[in-house]
């Protein structure tokens, strides 16, 4: 049968796995990811032989994986004056008689060195083509010697959809008074992109070689990353530009030049959408 009405009545027994894995992973893309729900697998080192990842979802390969509590695993302990990489994953499996699918929280040993450490290997063949085994990393486990060093989580957590569309859809703007002028630039932001852009004339020259402005960025446009461009004033002869912290400090380099000068910038912020 080449068309089979999945959310239909057919009388008998119709839905598999497959449908449903095909489903989820046409919904959410076709590799590893962790869902914000529980506590999105969060994980910590009980002891310095158990791993254990709290609750959440995973969907491998259109799988979905659900850990109602705090799951655990052991690891095996390292080698005095040996490094070694371990991975904790979730391990999907097939039962190829029976056909029957399980998913558990397993430990891969990698192997101990006196260099620099590789992560072992893996189950990476994709579940939608069939086959048996699949591992999803969670986390790279480092040994150094018998001490177990700090989780490198290894997976994306995929942001709700109400997020996605928030993201798209939510504008704001404001007016932002430049440094050396009375003249002010659009602020705008649509979701975690700002931008800045404008033509202003600055009532001064004088040279700044990272000096702190007066004017800061208001809350909802301050960048991510230190010493971020969020204004380059370009006029005949000079430049003056404006560096920003994800405090909303700012600091001015170069010389305003007593000039009318434009400018357009962008950058992104992680603070939250203002009113």
């Amino acid at each position: 049968m080449t068309v089979e009405l999945i959310t239909g009545f057919a009388g008998t027994p119709h839905i598999g796995s497959d449908d449903v894995g095909a489903f989820n992973a046409g919904l959410v893309g076709p590799g590893d990811y962790a869902l914000a729900t529980g506590n999105q697998l969060k994980a910590t080192m009980s002891n310095a032989n158990t791993i254990a990842v709290q609750s959440g979802d995973a969907v491998l390969n259109g799988r979905h994986v659900h850990l109602t509590g705090t799951t655990t695993a052991t690891v095996q302990s390292g080698t005095q004056g040996q490094k070694r990489n371990d991975l904790a994953v979730l391990r999907y499996t097939k039962n190829t008689t029976t056909c029957v699918e399980t998913c558990s929280l397993v430990v891969l040993k990698g192997t101990p060195t006196t260099g620099t450490p590789a992560d072992p290997a893996h189950n990476t063949g994709s579940i939608l083509d069939g086959v048996a085994t699949h591992d999803m990393p969670l986390y790279r486990i480092p040994l150094d010697g018998i001490t177990v060093g700090t989780l490198v989580p290894l997976f994306n957590v995929l942001k709700p959809m109400k997020d996605v569309w928030d993201s798209l859809t939510q504008r704001v703007k404001t007016a932002w008074r430049v440094p050396y002028s009375s003249g002010n630039v659009l602020l705008a932001r649509m979701g975690s992109l700002c931008i800045m852009t404008g033509n202003v004339k600055f009532n001064q020259s004088g040279g700044n070689n990272y000096s702190k402005a007066s004017e800061t960025l208001p809350a909802g446009y301050r960048p991510t990353e230190g010493n971020t461009m969020i204004g380059r004033f370009t006029y005949d002869g000079g430049q003056f530009n404006l560096l920003s912290q994800p405090s909303g400090e700012v600091t001015m380099l170069g010389n305003p030049g007593s000039a009318y000068a434009c400018t357009s910038a962008a950058w992104f912020t992680n603070d939250p959408m203002p009113a």
